[in-house]
């Protein structure tokens, strides 16, 4: 499939006024097919969010480049910024003092669209599909939260662009307010065929969005699946012990790596088996420790598991020049994921 972003050997090292380097981001290659909702996740100071700056032009990478629909970010600038939109974490996307109208006129002029009467009728097409003509001249400081987001938002699809990032799309969203983002994610991809990169801490949110996902961890690349793949492939080390009647903490911190949660009285432990270990280890560890168990079974992970199943896993391993470099133990082998 032909990629939007192409993202090679991306590196930015911030400098710490004691002279100590910060590896932000460290030789990220990376590549988003067009039309796909593509999730990019990881913990805070992970690199995502710099990642992603560096995509819209707003940091200059150190090394490496950025291609948007085959345009360089850095030798091309004005054609690879007209490629897309974005809407960055917190509240300030939008002038607060002016209203929603007036904003998405401010910014349709700021990116280039010259024609008055293209530019307003645009601007009614976003304001209807997102709830908000009705309050088109109320000032954006008297919207809620979510209402903030949607003209944040509007104004970042004023001129249709074929890519479209959105960092925290959904951060102090109400329900209903969170619903309605993502019903126009899946629609800008799927109805649209835009390419979404969204990045994002509601893990359950992006299972059920994106396509593919990537997972960022100390400025290095994890993971990098179609989301289905991904889970598929976790799914045969992930288990569920259930044992009978309540199991002290103490006892559930001897299964490293496992949850423990209570269900019609049973203590179930839900996780990973770790490296070395097997399913009939686990089930010696129950005895050994007294423990009456009742069942072992294979259970289908969700992304929240993988994702700090992989982080944990990283964090354990030495730091590698490179991310391709770095191996992922995976059901007793290592494999690149």
């Amino acid at each position: 499939m032909k990629a939007a972003i192409e993202i090679e050997s991306l590196s930015k090292i911030y400098r710490r006024r004691n002279g100590d380097d910060i590896n932000a981001v460290s030789s990220l290659d990376l590549k988003v097919a067009a039309g796909q909702v593509f999730g990019f996740l990881g913990s805070n100071g992970a690199g995502k969010t710099t990642t992603i700056k560096m995509a819209c032009g707003l940091v200059l990478p150190t090394t490496g480049t950025v291609r948007l629909n085959g345009y360089d970010m850095r030798k091309q600038r004005g054609q690879a910024m007209r490629q897309i939109g974005a809407v960055l974490e917190g509240t300030r996307n939008v002038y607060w003092r002016m209203n929603a109208w007036q904003n998405l006129l401010y910014f349709g002029r700021l990116k280039g669209i010259s024609s008055g009467k293209r530019l307003k009728a645009r601007a009614e097409e976003l304001l209807r599909e997102l709830d908000l003509w009705a309050r088109r001249k109320d000032p954006v400081r008297e919207f809620s939260r979510g209402m903030q987001q949607k003209v944040a938002i509007a104004a970042a699809l004023i001129t249709d662009p074929p890519i479209v990032l959105l960092d925290e799309p959904t951060l102090g969203l109400d329900v209903q307010a969170s619903r309605t983002v993502q019903k126009w994610i899946t629609q800008l991809a799927k109805d649209r065929g835009k390419t979404v990169v969204l990045t994002t801490h509601q893990l359950d949110m992006a299972e059920t969005l994106c396509d593919r996902v990537a997972i960022m961890s100390q400025g290095q690349l994890l993971a990098h699946r179609p989301t289905n793949e991904l889970l598929d492939l976790f799914r045969q080390e992930f288990y569920q012990l259930r044992l009978r009647g309540t199991v002290a903490p103490e006892v559930v911190e001897r299964f490293s790596g496992f949850v423990a949660s209570q269900e019609n009285g049973h203590t179930v432990l839900s996780g990973a088996v770790s490296d070395g270990l097997s399913v009939f280890d686990l089930a010696e560890r129950a005895r050994l420790l007294g423990l009456d168990l009742i069942s072992i079974a294979p259970a289908a992970p969700n992304l929240e598991e993988i994702f700090v199943e992989l982080v944990e896993r990283a964090e354990q391993l030495p730091t590698q020049s490179a991310v391709t470099q770095r191996p992922v133990r995976v059901t007793g082998a290592v494999q690149k994921i």
